[in-house]
């Protein structure tokens, strides 16, 4: 079923029916003029929750307690802070997850096994719980409080990063709202990002866990900006059914519909976080086709996003395209020489492995002078393609994490 799609102006995650959010100060992270550093989002009534996480074996405390919450497959509100990571913490680090999402359930008026938490920030710090408490306290829920709860989540993040989509599919309508931060330490594999998901579409258990790991491998897990993934990567997804459609499942003909909404929200918040790596002054967008497979695709487009030499030509303005040939060829996939085709935005660079007659540096440094530079690679190996976004690496980004505690 084909869905109209429309990007609302300046919406997010409260964008949905019966979502309110608020943030305030609370001294967690150092001062600064309308920073923010303790968030809730909640539900006027319970949702469907589904849920991604990092990877790592090393899984920060609000991590772990969010994976037993969402055995239950159901949430109504999540506690965010910043500044502290609550990872590497131990036991009192578990407690103070569960007790921050207590003092947060108290305040919006839900039950603390349905309030979520995420943390973000310096790794291997106990959370400040008199200064998280207090802030709790002070927080005031409010609909448009989606712009307030984006800022409560960064860090090193230079912008907020929120978006959100009416959907109109057969006699059906709802809108899919999310907020998301992370600017460095950015190579998920989920599942520092933290990203919130709201509906108001009623969902099936099972579709919604389905569906939103199928926006994360086409969003967040095909964006790079350093190599690094984090202890506290968290993704959340809420349901709630106000807008009165029957639960969307994957047997019916509305999970299409859905999937592709929740896709461009997912992949718009991503391009995001892609621009505002830490340090970058560029966006890099690397399509690649002609693949075998789609896994082969994302494989080839991932690596070239994420090599340092090719960010830091990026950077340059220098289309020193041996650095992209070479960044697809240890992807791990099958590739011939022979067979690549290459453009740097319009320029063409080779064409069946050949560098183009044509080919003059002046035109393809101008195409890497933009602030979105697109890389487009044909490896001409089947008919699969594959999209991965990333930033320029430049001084800013060593400025950035060489004295981040100090």
């Amino acid at each position: 079923m084909k869905a109209e799609i429309e990007f609302i102006n300046e919406g997010t995650v409260t964008s949905p029916k019966g979502f309110k959010a608020g943030s305030t100060y609370a001294g967690i992270k150092t001062y600064g003029e309308s920073k923010q550093d303790v968030g809730i989002l909640v539900s006027e009534v319970p949702c469907v929750a589904a849920g991604v996480f990092t990877t790592l074996r090393i899984k920060a405390a609000p991590v772990l307690v969010d994976q037993e919450k969402l055995k239950s497959g159901r949430a109504q509100a999540v506690v965010v802070n910043s500044g502290v990571a609550n990872a590497c913490t131990g036991e009192e680090g578990i407690k103070n997850a569960h007790e921050m999402a207590r003092l947060a359930a108290v305040q919006a008026g839900v039950k603390a096994a349905d309030t979520y938490v995420a943390s973000t920030g310096v790794i291997g710090v106990q959370l400040p719980m008199d200064k998280i408490a207090a802030g709790i306290g002070q927080i005031k829920l409010a609909e448009g409080g989606g712009h307030m709860l984006v800022r409560a989540m960064m860090t090193t993040d230079r912008v907020p990063k929120e978006t959100a989509v009416k959907v109109k599919s057969g006699d059906k309508q709802y809108t899919i709202g999310g907020v998301t931060k992370g600017s460095g330490m950015i190579h998920p594999n989920m599942g520092t990002m933290l990203c919130f998901i709201a509906t108001d579409a009623a969902l099936d258990v099972k579709f919604a866990q389905r569906a939103i790991k199928q926006a994360v491998e086409k969003s967040f897990n095909m964006i790079t900006v350093d190599g690094d993934t984090s202890t506290n990567d968290t993704m959340l997804l809420f349901a709630n059914g106000l807008a009165g459609n029957k639960p969307i499942t994957m047997a019916n003909e509305q999970g299409k519909a859905f999937q592709e909404a929740l896709d461009k929200v997912c992949i718009t918040l991503a391009k995001k976080m892609a621009a505002d790596g830490e340090g970058a002054t560029k966006l890099m967008e690397i399509n690649v086709t002609g693949a075998a497979s789609v896994k082969d695709a994302r494989a080839v487009a991932r690596t070239i996003a994420g090599s340092s030499l090719v960010k830091t030509a990026v950077y340059g303005n220098d289309p020193n395209w041996g650095r992209i040939i070479a960044a697809a060829g240890r992807a791990g996939v099958a590739i011939e020489e022979q067979k690549l085709d290459l453009d740097i935005g319009s320029v063409p660079i080779l064409k069946g492995g050949k560098a183009i007659n044509q080919f003059r540096m002046k035109e393809a440094s101008d195409a890497l002078n933009r602030k979105e530079v697109v890389i487009n690679l044909n490896i001409n190996m089947g008919t699969a393609q594959g999209t991965a976004w990333g930033c320029d690496m430049t001084e800013g980004y060593i400025k950035e994490n060489a004295y981040y505690t100090t």
